[in-house]
């Protein structure tokens, strides 16, 4: 009987010692919080990937040429001159702000890593009228480019005696790309501008210590 009793001890303290272990080795109270951008390194399956900035980059041309065919395409038979452009800016404007932007957010690695890809980054209702004001701006100089071309057309047919030049028309694959080059180019001397004040600013926090 002592024996079986010394065993039953023996066990228990056993098993004890063993369920310790465990709980501690279970709980996530001490544990190190881990970014959500090195847990997708061993959650994500191995396979090729396009680089994010081949996909913002291809996104920001296929809705720029889609806004081009609906919008202007489409309305250009009863919106003419000045009115299709106020109209395109709104449409670009709307298709930035409530599709693109969002696309981009969604995928996004960690919170606002993908601002740097947008002129306008704040979240809130406004934020699409700031976009359709910038869309206007990028159109200015789409078109400007637009005339520069044609009107370079207009000298060299002069020039060669051609009775009619031909002329550049507006069409979604041209236009996609001119918009996207003038809204990488926007974005870019934005950041770089920003860029400069944070440095100036990081400069002058370490002067004063």
């Amino acid at each position: 009987m002592k024996n079986t009793a010394k065993q039953d001890r023996t066990a228990e303290a056993y098993y004890n010692v063993k369920t310790d272990a465990a709980d501690r080795l279970l709980s996530t109270e001490k544990a190190p919080s881990v970014p959500d951008t090195e847990l997708r390194k061993y959650t994500k399956k191995r396979r090729f990937q396009i680089p994010a900035p081949v996909k913002i980059i291809g996104l920001k041309f296929w809705f720029a040429g889609a806004a081009c065919y609906f919008f202007l395409w489409g309305l250009g038979l009863y919106v003419h001159g000045l009115d299709m452009l106020f109209v395109l800016a709104v449409g670009l404007g709307l298709v930035t702000d409530l599709m693109v932007n969002r696309i981009l957010r969604n995928m996004e690695p960690e919170e606002r890593a993908y601002d740097k890809w947008m002129m306008v980054t704040a979240r809130s209702f406004w934020s699409v009228f700031l976009n359709v004001v910038y869309a206007g701006v990028i159109l200015f100089f789409v078109f400007q480019v637009y005339g520069i071309f044609n009107y370079a057309l207009g000298v060299n047919a002069a020039a060669s005696g051609t009775e009619q030049a031909a002329m550049i028309g507006v069409e979604p694959f041209l236009f996609g790309i001119l918009y996207l080059v003038f809204d990488l180019l926007l974005i870019g001397f934005r950041n770089m501008f920003l860029r400069v004040i944070r440095d100036a600013g990081e400069k002058v926090s370490a002067d004063g210590r």
